[in-house]
C-alpha cells in the first residue's frame, strides 16, 4: 500500500487540476484504494475542501485546499508481473510524439489500453509504472486490445479537456488501415449503420447492427490497394463506437482479416495460411490541433513488421500471377 495514504494530507489544487470532480481527484491521489472506500470517506465528511464538507460531484476550483484523511486498507497496488516487465518497458520505444502536454504512442497489438477484464495492467498502468514522477497521465481515447497504432495520452488535464472537445466536435481526424477479405468496391465510400452492444447466449459480448436500438454510427472508407482476393482499405470513423470499423466492414460483406470475433472460421483459416497471427487493423494516421500551441499536428504510425510482411507477401503473389 502507498505509505502516503496512512497520514493526513492537505493538497492544493493546481490550475490544471481545476474543473474535475473531487471523487476523480481522490482516485488519483489515493492510488490502490478501492473506489467504494473513497466514496465512503466522502459520505462521512472525512474529506474537506477549504475546511468544508463536500459532495462527490463537487468540482474543484484552482487553489482549493483538499484535506485527505488517512486511509487504511489491506488492498495493495497490483504490481506488474515480472513476465510482463519487458512488454511494459517496450512502450518507451513506441513513442511517436511527446511534449509537456501530450504523449502519443504507436501502441502494439495485444496490449490493452487499461487494466480490467482479467488484466492487472494496460498501457496506462504501464506508463505510470515507467514514469512514477508523472503527475498526470490519462487516456484521451481508446483502441481495442488487438488494434495497433496511434494512441494519445494527456499529460495535463487541460490537454485532456481540449482534446475531448475536439473529439466531440469532429476536429480530430483518425484514419485506420485494414486488410479485408474480398475485393472492396471502389464506389463503397461509407457505411452508415447504427450499432448496439449485445450479449450472446454463450456470454460473449459483441456489437451488432441494430436499426431499432443502435446508436448512429458512420465510417468513411477508401480503397488503398487490391491484393488478389484481399483488399487494403483506409477506414475513417466519424463516430467512435466500440468495434465500429470491424462491424461496419462485416456488415458491408468484407470482414477484416484476423478478426476472430467478426469473421467466419473459413476466413480465419485463410488469414492464418498467409501468416497473419493478429487482427489486421491499425490506427495509421491522426490529425488534430495542439491544445497549447494551436498548430495542426499530423502523425503517422508505420505498420508493424508482422502486418507489413503480410502485405508484402500478398503483393508478391499478385505480381507473380
Amino acid at each position: 500500500m502507498n505509505d502516503q495514504n496512512n497520514k493526513v494530507r492537505v493538497v492544493r489544487v493546481s490550475d490544471d487540476e481545476a474543473g474535475q470532480r473531487i471523487d476523480n481527484f481522490l482516485k488519483r491521489q489515493l492510488k490502490g484504494v478501492p473506489k467504494s472506500l473513497i466514496y465512503r470517506i466522502l459520505r462521512k465528511g472525512e474529506v474537506r475542501v477549504n475546511k468544508k464538507r463536500i459532495k462527490p460531484d463537487y468540482k474543484l476550483v484552482s487553489h482549493d485546499d483538499v484535506r485527505i484523511p488517512p486511509v487504511r486498507t489491506t488492498q495493495q497496488d497490483k504490481p506488474i508481473a515480472n513476465a510482463n516487465l519487458n512488454k511494459v518497458s517496450h512502450l518507451n520505444d513506441c513513442v511517436l510524439f511527446e511534449d509537456d502536454c501530450l504523449l502519443i504512442l504507436n501502441k502494439p497489438s495485444g496490449f490493452a489500453v487499461h487494466g480490467g477484464s482479467g488484466l492487472n495492467f494496460g498501457v496506462i498502468e504501464g506508463l505510470r509504472a515507467l514514469r512514477p514522477d508523472a503527475r498526470f497521465l490519462e487516456l484521451i481515447h481508446r483502441l481495442d486490445r488487438d488494434t495497433s497504432g496511434v494512441l494519445m495520452i494527456a499529460k495535463k488535464r487541460s490537454a485532456l479537456r481540449e482534446l475531448h472537445r475536439q473529439l466531440r466536435e469532429k476536429i480530430v481526424h483518425k484514419h485506420y488501415l485494414a486488410l479485408v477479405h474480398g475485393c472492396w468496391p471502389r464506389a463503397l465510400k461509407k457505411v452508415n449503420a447504427p450499432l448496439a452492444k449485445n450479449a450472446l447466449s454463450s456470454g460473449e459480448r459483441i456489437v451488432q447492427v441494430n436499426e431499432v436500438d443502435g446508436k448512429p454510427s458512420l465510417t468513411r472508407f477508401q480503397l488503398e490497394r487490391k491484393l488478389g482476393d484481399m483488399t487494403l482499405i483506409q477506414a475513417s470513423p466519424v463516430t467512435g463506437r466500440t468495434h465500429q470499423i470491424r462491424v461496419h466492414c462485416q456488415n458491408a460483406g468484407y470482414s477484416i482479416a484476423g478478426d476472430t470475433k467478426y469473421s467466419t472460421h473459413e476466413q480465419q483459416s485463410t488469414a492464418k495460411a498467409f501468416g497473419l497471427g493478429r487482427l489486421f487493423l491499425h490506427a495509421w494516421k491522426i490529425e488534430f490541433i495542439h491544445p497549447k500551441s494551436g498548430e495542426t499536428i499530423k502523425l503517422m504510425a508505420p505498420l508493424d513488421v508482422s502486418l507489413q510482411k503480410v502485405v508484402d507477401h500478398l503483393a508478391s503473389e499478385v505480381d507473380c500471377y
